[in-house]
C-alpha cells in the first residue's frame, strides 16, 4: 500500500484503486469538499505524474477519456482548487509522492491497463439528491428530474415561464462552463426536441453563472445528470435513445432479458424501426445499430 497525507488531502493506493480524500485546509476548493472521498479504480487511470516546485509540488492523475462523468461534463475546465485529481505536496514529502507514482505506474504496467478511452463510466458521479444555488437560479436533481428555479436576478424573459422541471430522459447533453474574465459561465441542459441558441441569460434550460463562490457546485449537478445519460462511447444506446419511444414502452425495458409487457414493447419497437427504415427516416447503418441494440435487450 502507498499513502501520502497532506493538508490538501490524502491519497491511498491499495493496488486496485486510489482513494482520494480531500483535506480540511482552507485552500481546498468547495467542490472537492462537497464531492467528498473518491475511489478511482485502477482501470480508470491513464497515468499519474508528480511535478516538483521550490516550495511545493503537485501530484496529478490522468483518467481515461470517458471514465468520469464529472470530467466529461466539465470538459477539463475545473480550476486547481476544485480539481479532485490534483494534490498539493509539501517539499518534505517529495520522496513519498514519487513512491506513490512508482507504485501506481507499476500496477498499471502489471495489469496491462490500456490508456485509451472507455465506453462506460467507471466512476458513479456525485450522489443524489443534490441542489445548488448560484448565479440566476437554483438547480436540483433527484436522479430522475432536473428542476430549475429562478431568483430575483433572473432576466424577466426567462423567469416569466416559471420554474422548469426536465425529466432526465429528455436531456441529450449537459455542460458546465465557469466564468472567465468578463465572460459569464453557465450550466446548460440540451433538451430533446427543444434546441436553442439563446445565451444562457435567456435560455430557460440554463443557469447563468457570474464567477461567485458557489459556481463550481453547479458542476456536481452537471456530473450527476451526465452519469445518467447514455455514455458517449455507447453507440448502440445512443441509437435507440435518439428514436421516438414506442407507445407503452416501460422503464424496465432495458433489463438483461425482457419479459411480459417489456418484451411486447421491444417487439413494437422492432416493428417501428422497420417502418422508419422503409420510409427512409433511418439509414441502413442507423437501422442496423438500433435493431442490434433492441435485440440485445430481448
Amino acid at each position: 500500500m502507498a499513502e501520502i497525507i497532506q493538508k490538501d488531502g490524502t491519497w491511498v493506493f491499495d493496488g486496485d484503486a486510489l482513494r482520494l480524500t480531500p483535506g480540511r485546509d482552507k485552500n481546498v476548493g468547495l467542490l472537492r469538499r462537497e464531492l467528498g472521498e473518491l475511489v478511482v479504480p485502477l482501470g480508470a487511470l491513464a497515468g499519474i505524474s508528480f511535478e516538483q516546485g521550490k516550495r511545493s509540488g503537485r501530484l496529478r492523475l490522468r483518467l481515461r477519456d470517458g471514465a468520469d462523468p464529472l470530467l466529461h461534463a466539465t470538459g477539463g475546465r475545473l480550476s486547481e482548487p476544485h480539481d479532485p485529481y490534483q494534490l498539493l505536496v509539501e517539499s518534505d514529502r517529495y520522496g513519498v509522492a514519487e513512491y506513490v507514482v512508482d507504485e501506481v505506474r507499476r500496477a498499471l504496467t502489471l495489469d496491462e491497463v490500456p490508456g485509451g478511452p472507455v465506453d462506460t463510466y467507471l466512476l458513479p458521479g456525485p450522489s443524489v439528491p443534490l441542489s445548488c444555488s448560484a448565479g440566476d437560479g437554483t438547480a436540483s436533481f433527484d436522479g430522475e428530474r432536473v428542476r430549475l428555479e429562478w431568483n430575483w436576478k433572473t432576466e424577466d424573459a426567462k423567469a416569466s415561464a416559471g420554474a422548469r422541471t426536465i425529466p432526465v430522459e429528455d436531456i441529450t447533453a449537459v455542460e458546465w462552463h465557469p466564468a472567465a474574465g468578463l465572460e459569464n459561465g453557465h450550466l446548460r441542459f440540451t433538451v430533446r426536441h427543444a434546441p436553442t441558441k439563446a445565451p444562457p441569460k435567456y435560455d430557460p434550460n440554463a443557469v447563468e453563472l457570474w464567477g461567485f463562490k458557489k459556481d463550481p457546485l453547479m458542476a456536481l449537478v452537471a456530473a450527476a445528470v451526465q452519469a445518467r445519460l447514455p455514455h458517449p462511447g455507447d453507440r448502440d444506446g445512443d441509437a435507440v435513445r435518439s428514436l421516438p419511444a414506442p407507445a407503452g414502452a416501460g422503464a424496465g425495458a432495458g433489463g438483461a432479458q425482457a419479459s411480459g409487457s417489456d418484451h411486447d414493447a421491444l417487439l413494437r419497437r422492432l416493428r417501428e424501426l422497420g417502418e422508419l427504415h422503409r420510409d427512409g427516416v433511418l439509414t441502413d447503418d442507423e437501422f442496423s445499430l438500433a435493431k442490434q441494440a433492441v435485440l440485445k435487450r430481448m
